[in-house]
């Protein structure tokens, strides 16, 4: 059976004036419109097809090559397109706008505004559907992360202590205000790392490698820079913490640690300015 809302490898079992048919299995014949018809790769009867399956404006299904901005069991930041008496409708990239109803609303939203939701098939009427209401599908499972662990993160709002942050599409997290080096703000997909995995379940990241692998591959880092900048850069332990963030992508007080550390070992030295290798 195909499966609703997510990608799928399907058969082309026929052509036609208007576009390709292929095999749904128990949902029968699926049509690829024509203007979905790929130009680079095969597309003869017997070829398969990585294709999108969703309900079209008459509920039925349908296929794309186009990507939607999120899938079903996935989250995503989408804007507010339009709001009418069925609800909130989200541009996720498909012709046919996402429909998130107003009792899945977390709070009161306006066009043109982005919300991170969560697409999920209506049980009842089998369409595809958004929710602002992320914690019933998340946590559902054990973590079983370890400390340092490179994880993708999407940012869902700000707290008085700092980011939440959905981590692999799977558990929340929270990135502490001590850990934002850099611009952040609700819908940001960014790398991040495991900090602290707390007994009560609670998980702490950081933008930064932790521990001993961010203090060896930064100073790695330092040292090729100013190899490549003919031994001297013009950042040091005062610079700009901004600075610091676009040049490094680390914040200024574990670039002091690097460079204080290069320093001991005799390889820079450190002026008001800049850093110089020895």
């Amino acid at each position: 059976m195909a499966l609703l809302g997510r990608f799928n490898s399907l058969q082309i079992v026929k052509h036609t004036d208007f576009g390709l048919y292929l095999d749904g299995g128990a949902d029968g014949e699926i049509l690829l419109p024509r203007r979905y018809i790929p130009k680079d790769t095969p597309t003869e009867v017997e070829d398969w097809l990585n294709v999108f399956l969703y309900l079209d404006s008459e509920d039925k299904l349908i296929a794309t090559t186009e990507k939607p901005k999120v899938q079903v069991g996935e989250f995503a930041s989408l804007k507010v397109k339009d709001i009418n008496g069925a609800g909130i409708f989200l541009d996720w990239g498909l012709p046919k706008d996402l429909l998130m109803p107003y009792s899945e609303e977390s709070r009161p939203l306006k066009i043109g505004e982005y919300c991170v939701v969560h697409a999920y098939l209506d049980k009842r009427t089998r369409r595809i559907t958004a929710t602002a209401r992320l914690d019933r599908y998340l946590d559902t499972a054990p973590a079983s992360y370890q400390v340092g662990q490179a994880v993708e993160l999407l940012v869902a709002g700000e707290t008085p202590m700092g980011f939440k942050a959905i981590i692999n599409n799977r558990h929340w997290g929270l990135i502490h205000k001590n850990e934002v080096f850099k611009f952040l703000r609700s819908g940001m997909r960014e790398q991040g790392y495991i900090k602290e995995l707390r007994g009560d379940g609670k998980i702490a990241l950081s933008l930064q490698p932790v521990g001993q692998a961010l203090a060896d591959g930064l100073q790695e880092q330092i040292m090729a820079r100013l190899e490549a900048a003919g031994g001297r850069l013009e950042v040091c332990d005062k610079s700009d913490p901004q600075l610091i963030s676009q040049l490094f992508n680390v914040s200024k007080g574990n670039f002091k640690k690097a460079i204080g550390a290069l320093f001991k070992q005799g390889l820079i030295v450190i002026h008001d300015d800049r850093i110089e290798k020895v």
